[in-house]
C-alpha cells in the first residue's frame, strides 16, 4: 500500500463527510434539488389552489340553484310558501343550509342558528361562520347568499365548507410529506452521485501522487462509460505518454550524448595534445589547429542541431509561421545541392511546381528538405546497375502538400525506419560516412510542428521519404 492510500484509509469519518459535502458533484445536486424542489412548491400549491378554486364554483353553483327554486317557489305562493319549503328542507338529511329571519333578524325557520348580524345586514355572497340551530356557538363555516324579500324579510341559502376544509387540510398534508420525500431522495441521489463521482477523483489523485512520486507508468483509470472523467482521464493520459516520451528522449540525448560525442571530443584533445607535443614548425601547429577547428565547428553543429530540435518539439516557432509557396523554395534549395550530387555522380531532378501554398515556417521546411536531400546524396550513390537520380517532389493531394525524396541507394530496413527518427541513431552501413544521426530526428521535429506526418517508404530499392503537410486556403480554393 502506498503512502497516498494508506493517508486514505485511515482518513476519519467525518473527515470523509466533509470532503463530500465539499465536491462539486454534491453542490450541483443540492442546487437540481433546491430548483426541483421549487418546482414541486409551486407546481403543488397550483393545484391545491386549483381545487380549492373548483370546490368553491361548485358550493356557489350549488347555492344559486338553490335560490332559484326557491324564488321560484316565492313567486308561486308568496312568503308563506316559501316558508314551508325551508322549512320541509330543512329537515332533508344533508341539506343545504337554510335560514328566514324577520327584518329585525328574529329566527322564523330554518336549520341555522346563529350567524353574525352584519352577514345578515348586508346581501350577497359571504364565507362567515355560523352555529347550527341544533347546536350551541359557532363552529362552523359556510358559503352564504343573502337576500332581502319584500317586508324586510331576509332569506340564507349557503352550504357547509367542512369538506373543502377537509380536502385541503388533505392536500396540504401531502404536499408537506412530499416536499420532505424529494428532499429526503435528492440529498440521497446527491450523497450516492458525489460519493461515486470522490471515489473516481480520489483514484486519480492516488495515481497522481505515485506519478509525482516517480512511476512515471501509471495511468488514470477510465471506466469505459464515456462520460466527461473518463475523456479527462484519458486526455490526462495521452499527456503523460507525450511527457513519457520526452523524459524517454532526454535520457536518450544524455546518453547520446556521452557517448556519440566522447569520440570528437577525445580526437579534438588529441589534436590539441598532439600540437602541443610534438609539432615545432608553424605550418605544424597551423594545420593542427585548422583540425581542432574542424571538430570543433562539427560540434558545434551537433549542438546547434539538438537545440533546433528541442525548440521545435516544444513548439516556440508556431508563432513565425505564415502561408508560403512550397514550390520556389524546394526548386532553390535543388539548386544549391545539384553540384554535390554531381560531384557524387548523382542526377538531382526537381519537380516542384508554383502554387502550392501552405501555412508554416519557409526556413525549417527548406532545413527538412535539405537534410533529406543531403541523406539521399551521402546514402544513394549509385552502385553498379543501379539508377543514379535522386528525385524530389512536390505535389496537391487532397487537403494536403506532399513532399517526397526518393533515391536507389541501400535504402533502411523496415524493423528500422522507426528507430532512425531518434536522435544520433545511426546503421551499422553509416557509421563510417560523416555524421552524427540528427539529419533525421531534425525533419521529424520539423514535421510535428506543422502537425504534418513523416513516413519512410521502400523505392524498390532505396529509400523514399514522404512528408504530409496541412495545404494552405489558397491552394485548396486553385484545385
Amino acid at each position: 500500500m502506498t503512502e497516498a492510500s494508506g493517508s486514505a484509509a485511515r482518513e476519519s469519518l467525518p473527515a470523509r463527510v466533509q470532503k463530500l459535502f465539499r465536491t462539486t458533484a454534491f453542490k450541483l445536486s443540492l442546487a437540481y434539488l433546491a430548483i426541483f424542489a421549487a418546482c414541486a412548491f409551486f407546481a403543488l400549491g397550483y393545484v391545491a389552489w386549483s381545487a380549492s378554486r373548483v370546490l368553491d364554483d361548485q358550493i356557489v353553483s350549488t347555492i344559486d340553484a338553490e335560490i332559484n327554486g326557491l324564488s321560484e317557489q316565492y313567486n308561486a305562493g308568496g312568503l308563506r310558501r316559501l316558508i314551508g319549503v325551508v322549512e320541509r328542507r330543512s329537515r332533508e338529511p344533508g341539506a343545504s343550509l337554510y335560514l328566514v329571519t324577520t327584518a329585525a333578524g328574529e329566527h322564523v325557520v330554518g336549520n341555522v342558528g346563529t350567524v353574525p348580524g352584519i352577514v345578515l345586514a348586508t346581501p350577497g355572497l359571504a364565507e362567515t361562520a355560523y352555529g347550527r340551530s341544533d347546536a350551541e356557538g359557532t363552529g362552523h363555516r359556510a358559503i352564504v347568499r343573502i337576500f332581502t324579500l319584500p317586508g324586510g324579510f331576509r332569506l340564507l341559502v349557503g352550504r357547509d365548507v367542512e369538506e373543502r376544509d377537509r380536502l385541503r387540510g388533505v392536500i396540504g398534508r401531502t404536499f408537506g410529506s412530499s416536499l420532505a420525500m424529494v428532499v429526503v431522495l435528492g440529498v440521497i441521489g446527491g450523497w450516492f452521485v458525489a460519493s461515486r463521482v470522490l471515489k473516481r477523483v480520489d483514484a486519480m489523485t492516488r495515481t497522481t501522487r505515485a506519478i509525482m512520486a516517480g512511476d512515471l507508468g501509471d495511468r488514470l483509470s477510465v471506466a469505459g462509460n464515456g462520460d466527461e472523467l473518463d475523456r479527462l482521464a484519458l486526455n490526462l493520459n495521452l499527456m503523460l505518454e507525450r511527457i513519457g516520451e520526452l523524459m524517454t528522449g532526454l535520457r536518450e540525448v544524455s546518453d547520446n550524448i556521452a557517448h556519440d560525442l566522447k569520440t570528437p571530443l577525445t580526437r579534438l584533445r588529441n589534436r590539441a595534445d598532439e600540437a602541443l607535443r610534438g609539432s615545432d614548425s608553424p605550418q605544424a601547429l597551423r594545420t593542427a589547429l585548422e583540425g581542432v577547428i574542424e571538430e570543433s565547428d562539427g560540434l558545434i553543429r551537433v549542438f546547434d542541431a539538438l537545440l533546433m530540435i528541442a525548440r521545435l518539439e516544444a513548439g516556440n516557432a508556431r508563432e513565425i509561421m505564415a502561408p508560403i509557396d512550397i514550390g520556389p523554395a524546394i526548386r532553390g534549395i535543388g539548386d544549391l545541392y545539384e553540384a554535390l550530387a554531381e560531384e557524387r555522380g548523382l542526377a538531382l531532378a526537381i519537380d516542384a511546381p508554383d502554387g502550392l501554398v501552405l501555412d508554416g515556417n519557409r526556413e525549417l521546411i527548406g532545413q527538412a528538405v535539405a537534410n533529406l536531400i543531403d541523406n539521399a546524396i551521402k546514402y544513394g550513390a549509385a552502385g553498379t546497375g543501379s539508377d543514379p537520380r535522386i528525385t524530389v517532389e512536390a505535389r496537391a493531394e487532397g487537403n494536403e502538400i506532399r513532399l517526397s525524396v526518393s533515391d536507389h541507394g541501400a535504402g533502411i530496413p523496415e524493423a528500422e525506419r522507426a528507430r532512425v527518427l531518434e536522435r544520433f541513431v545511426r546503421l551499422e552501413d553509416a557509421r563510417s560516412r560523416p555524421g552524427f544521426g540528427l539529419g533525421l530526428s531534425l525533419v521529424n521535429a520539423v514535421v510535428r510542428l506543422h502537425q504534418g506526418r513523416l513516413a519512410l517508404e521502400d523505392n524498390r530499392p532505396g529509400l523514399r521519404v514522404v512528408i504530409g503537410l496541412p495545404a494552405g486556403a489558397q491552394t485548396v480554393e486553385k484545385r
